[in-house]
């Protein structure tokens, strides 16, 4: 049942807009609130809590098991006093460097895994470097050292891409899960970067 609470939910705001991603958890707890309804992706139908609560999940549907009943598992919400419009600022964090250079080493294209990828500076914070998206990238332990403290071209280890500040795209919420249901409510462009394998 944890899993379950922990899956995401796409909202939208109020003229459908998708403003973020949210757990099962925080979106029953919206709706319950009357801040938000369900909708329903293959009819696009609102539902309160009352009448979410009033639908059977089907057997192969996710649900949540309440004392007398089971709740089906939203998958969008929309919120019913939000209309502002969505941010489109990313995070910078160890996380999302690595969702935007998906788990690859920028120098190598070697995918070593998690522990073995650290961030790169392209120009070393001892040679005034900072910590930003356009001057960080995921690099392995062996490229790392190679490069040492030197530029890419210094070192001649060029970039496999220049890197630059991601778009926002629910990939770089929280959650790892990819619901084909959301594609009725984002554009192509969200799914331009491939979500964790």
């Amino acid at each position: 049942m944890v899993a379950t609470l922990t899956r995401p939910t796409l909202v939208l705001n109020r003229i459908w807009q998708p403003v973020g991603v949210a757990s099962v958890a925080r979106s029953l707890t919206l709706v319950a609130a009357e801040r938000a309804r369900i909708v329903d992706p293959t009819d696009f139908q609102q539902y309160t809590w009352a009448d979410w609560a009033k639908l059977i999940p089907q057997e192969d549907e996710p649900f949540v098991q309440a004392v007398k009943f089971r709740l089906r598992v939203p998958e969008v919400i929309t919120l019913t006093d939000y209309d502002r419009l969505p941010t489109n600022a990313v995070t910078f964090s160890r996380r999302n460097i690595h969702k935007r250079d998906r788990h690859t080493c920028q120098y190598c294209g070697g995918q070593p895994g998690s522990e073995d990828l650290t961030i790169d500076h392209v120009q070393p914070r001892s040679r005034g470097g900072t910590s930003t998206w356009e001057n960080c990238v995921l690099a392995c332990l062996k490229c790392n050292m190679r490069k040492a403290d030197r530029t890419p071209t210094e070192a001649h280890m060029p970039l496999r891409k220049i890197p630059v500040r991601p778009m926002w795209r629910p990939l770089y919420a929280r959650h790892d899960a990819r619901i084909e249901s959301w594609s009725k409510f984002l554009s192509e462009a969200y799914w331009t970067v491939p979500l964790d394998e």
